[in-house]
């Protein structure tokens, strides 16, 4: 019998189906030839801990770092009943194939399964990255040895290893050295969380740091005895302009208007051409949440939880964590029956779906450009608008109607383009006449969407009167002052679309190209980092500890966020790590670097970088917490626990004061359970001979002094200048 593995359950039916007369048995599929077919749910194991090897690992402390730890996987405690499962079936089967996705995740995630479960059986490599059942047919007739991916998994453990060893060793050790400094924060590192970090910090420096100056801006009226029209001024070489081709200089821009103002215009050329613009890609997720966040100002998590619900409760979308935008060409076959559950599922859509042709093929089917999954679109299942909550309902929509314009034609328009000389100074023309609306006609209340009307889309005009040879003259000259602009801060849209494409911020050419070749031949990807299901969470992450917030729609850093990110070295705030270690895991992945020599350069990097922190030690102001009003001496700092968050003291374990929370800050009115302080090792309990602890008084200032070993031990004494003494005298 053939054990086939899937990634996720709804790929694992896809195969049943196309193996046939499958019977479900919870958890796996008996098929009619014999054949099982079984699912993960993504991970179900995940690396192991410091504390599951050390148990002293649990205490943070700065002379145990760095850490090292053995590479192992544990159980996610809610995956253990189908890891048992799988287990079960693995012993009964001949042959084992992984039908996990076809990346270095995917493979991942079969590969420590199999190791932590234990084999010896041959493996086959099914492929597949669309649920088609002519794709899956194709895929089962040409299943490769699983050997041969061996690296993959051996490039992704590398990286999932060595950034649990990088985040886990530098957080420590910052935030352990920042509350040294009387910080209260959790002074989180990572490889990709840091750098989005270092990008936010930066666009903001570059806002307010700003310089403005003047440019000039020439337009000309030109006129005709059958209309008239405005032209644009076309700097020469000779003419003083900015790094954008602005003229910089007033008095050059009056003396250009003083020399055209009234005299005739000749043209050089004109040219209009027919031209079309074919629809926006359906999405994947990384665009889903820029036009959530941009429509309807969702988080990214939030697009990725409302979708989750969409897929998996109302089973009205495919795979919603795609970074993928094209569909394969089989999935062509299908249109009719998604835009006929489009029709179905949403009352506003349904005239559109019902105008869309299925028979329309947009440049969005292509197989050449799939990955590891398709892009974002409706499932050929019906739903019932009404029942789906207001964010399903707006997610929903927003996904169909970039479906429905895949079958719409393209917008067809003629644009003219004039060239004009006046007075020996070069001026141009264009406009656009919209011969037909095509797709656009779906889009006609998205006003602020760049991707339909472009940043500097022109209203539609009418220049085809326009011939070579009629007379012109410039009639009007306007020169208006205009001042530069400081780059905007970001939004959540424009943020996470320059994650997907950093490398153009990277000064230095070979990590540029680095960065620039771990996405080549993925769509929608130049040169980012991170990926489209995991920058949300990051994102969410980066302002849960209060290192950026969002303003009045702006994405902006904190004050901590700051004085933290200027600590770093620029080796964490930037994304040469993330471009370097890519370079390192091709090695892998080509068997020329073993997995374990790149996580010990990884390991010597951060011993390097801990023993630093240690020598320099860190101070961040605004980090500062309140005096703990037990000892005096530390501040309390936020801390997560079992039961939402409390607020401990600095010293700890020195002392070990807690203090609830209430709403962000230590509620110190509000009494809390205090341990004991640390024992005394100088004064000793003549009863029992364990140490004393000191202890405040109920009346203040006064403190008493009791032994540890209560209440076996109920020895007890008075304080004098901080020593225990038999009289209160």
């Amino acid at each position: 019998m053939r054990l086939f593995i899937a990634e996720k359950p709804e790929l694992g039916r896809a195969i049943a189906e196309a193996l046939g007369d499958g019977k479900n048995e919870g958890g796996c599929i008996r098929c009619g030839n014999g054949d099982v077919v079984t699912w993960c749910f993504g991970h179900l194991l995940t690396l192991t801990d410091p504390e599951d090897h050390d148990p002293n690992a649990k205490q943070w402390n700065m002379d145990s770092l760095p850490l090292r730890w053995p590479v192992q996987h544990k159980p996610i405690e809610d995956k253990k009943a189908q890891i048992k499962l799988i287990q079960k079936l693995v012993r009964e089967a001949s042959e084992i194939v992984n039908a996990s996705d076809a990346d270095e995740e995917g493979q991942a995630i079969f590969e420590e399964l199999l190791a932590f479960i234990g084999s010896d059986k041959p493996v086959k490599r099914l492929l597949i990255s669309d649920l088609n059942k002519k794709i899956v047919l194709r895929a089962l007739d040409n299943m490769r040895d699983n050997s041969e991916f061996f690296g993959l998994y051996q490039s992704a453990l590398a990286r999932s290893v060595s950034d649990q060893l990088y985040g886990y060793n530098l957080t420590r050790a910052y935030t352990l050295a920042g509350r040294a400094a009387g910080a209260t924060q959790l002074l989180s590192v990572g490889r990709v969380q840091t750098p989005i970090l270092g990008l936010v910090v930066r666009r903001d420096r570059l806002h307010e740091g700003h310089s403005a100056h003047n440019y000039y801006d020439i337009a000309a009226t030109i006129a005709g005895n059958d209309g008239r029209f405005q032209a644009r001024y076309r700097p020469s070489e000779e003419a003083p302009v900015d790094e954008k081709g602005r003229v910089t200089d007033q008095s050059f821009a009056e003396r250009v208007a003083q020399a055209v103002k009234g005299q005739p215009a000749t043209i050089n050329e004109v040219k209009t051409e027919e031209k079309q613009t074919p629809p926006p890609l359906p999405y994947n997720l990384l665009n889903l949440q820029a036009d959530a966040s941009r429509k309807f100002g969702f988080s990214p998590d939030k697009t990725l939880k409302v979708t989750q619900s969409l897929r998996e409760r109302h089973k009205l979308i495919t795979y919603n964590r795609s970074d993928c935008e094209y569909l394969s060409d089989e999935q062509h076959d299908d249109a009719s029956g998604v835009l006929d559950a489009i029709a179905a599922t949403s009352p506003v859509l349904e005239k559109a779906a019902q105008a869309a042709d299925p028979g329309l093929k947009s440049r969005a089917y292509n197989s050449a450009n799939v990955s590891a999954h398709h892009a974002i679109i409706p499932t050929q299942t019906s739903g019932n608008l009404s029942a789906l909550s207001d964010d399903e309902a707006k997610l929903y929509q927003l996904i169909a109607r970039a479906f429905i314009a895949q079958h719409f034609p393209p917008e067809q328009y003629r644009q003219t383009t004039i060239e004009l000389n006046v007075s020996g100074h070069a001026f141009r023309a264009t406009a656009r006449k919209q011969t037909r609306k095509g797709w656009k006609a779906l889009y006609t209340r998205d006003k602020d969407n760049d991707e339909v009307h472009g940043e500097d889309s022109e209203t539609d005009s009418d220049l085809e009167w326009v011939t070579k040879d009629i007379p012109l003259t410039c009639l009007e000259i306007d020169v208006s002052e205009k001042k530069t602009q400081p780059p905007k801060q970001y939004t959540m849209s424009a943020l996470l679309k320059d994650l997907a494409r950093v490398a153009k911020y990277v000064t230095d050419p070979h990590v540029k190209q680095l960065l620039l070749a771990k996405d080549e031949g993925k769509k929608g990807e130049h040169g980012g980092i991170g990926t489209a299901a995991t920058r949300g969470a990051i994102i969410n992450g980066l302002m849960q500890r209060n290192f950026i917030e969002e303003k009045s729609k702006k994405v902006v850093s904190t004050k901590l966020g700051r004085e933290f990110h200027d600590l770093l070295p620029e080796s964490a705030t930037a994304p040469d790590m993330t471009a370097l270690w890519h370079e390192q895991q091709e090695e892998i992945k080509a068997g020329t670097l073993s997995m374990e020599a790149f996580v010990e350069g990884v390991a010597n990097h951060v011993a390097g970088e801990v023993e630093k922190i240690k020598a320099q030690g860190i101070k961040v102001e605004a980090a500062q917490g309140p005096k703990c009003p037990t000892c005096g001496e530390g501040v309390l700092a936020r801390r997560p626990g079992k039961h939402g968050f409390f607020w401990g003291c600095s010293r700890y374990p020195d002392c070990k004061t807690i203090v609830p929370d209430k709403k962000g800050k230590p509620d110190t009115a509000k009494k809390a359970p205090k341990a004991p302080v640390k024992p005394s090792e100088e004064h000793l309990c003549p009863s029992c001979g364990k140490g004393l602890v000191r202890r405040p008084a109920k009346k203040r200032g006064r403190y008493w002094w009791g032994c540890s070993g209560f209440p076996e031990c109920d020895y007890r004494a008075f304080d004098k200048l901080g020593k225990p003494v038999e009289s209160a005298d």
